[in-house]
């Protein structure tokens, strides 16, 4: 998994550097995070359908870890390395081109993260960062479901509920993100 995170990175640079030479670092960064993420390893894990063919321990199994983020995108990430080791870096870098196809050239220009993009609103307004409060936690240990609140210091604030904090928080980020942008319109 340490190894294919790496192979990983390195091949998504590349990619992003040729689909878009006048790019910036400060532009091809939030692409690559975009592309990098846990999220998005899991995602195409998924399309792989690579959660059938794990073998996992009989509490993972009874937790839904075929389903989880973190379990994908790890064992994708190691399914990289393998083939790495395997086969060398140009095997390994089709697979990954193959697998995340057009998602490269569809990563937005602006792909920063919600949490992020609320923060540089508020910076660019001389205003404090946000903060996420979690309100609520449902459902059992093995799948909770996570309410997250977005505030403002000015009082404005948006909630969400996902799978997994993160996920709650940026979705708490991104709504309030639209609603302030709206009321500054």
């Amino acid at each position: 998994e340490f190894l294919g995170d790496r192979v990983l990175g390195l091949v998504m640079a590349e990619a992003l550097l040729s689909a878009d030479r006048a790019a910036s670092e400060g532009q091809l960064a939030p692409r690559y995070n975009a592309l990098v993420r846990k999220e998005t390893c899991a995602d195409v894990a998924r399309e792989i359908d690579l959660g059938e063919v794990l073998k996992l321990g009989r509490s993972e199994m009874m937790s839904g870890g075929r389903r989880k983020d973190a379990l994908l995108g790890d064992a994708l990430e190691a399914l990289i390395a393998a083939v790495y080791l395997d086969a060398g870096f140009g095997p390994a870098r089709d697979l990954i081109l193959r697998l995340w196809g057009s998602r490269i050239s569809a990563v937005e220009s602006d792909a920063r993260d919600a949490k992020t993009a609320l923060q540089e609103w508020a910076q660019a307004r001389a205003m404090p960062p946000p903060a996420y409060v979690q309100v609520g936690r449902e459902g059992p240990d093995h799948q909770p479901i996570f309410t997250v609140e977005a505030r403002m210091e000015t009082g404005e604030a948006e909630r969400a509920t996902a799978g997994s904090k993160r996920q709650a928080e940026q979705a708490a980020a991104k709504a309030l993100l639209a609603r302030m942008e709206k009321q500054n319109d």
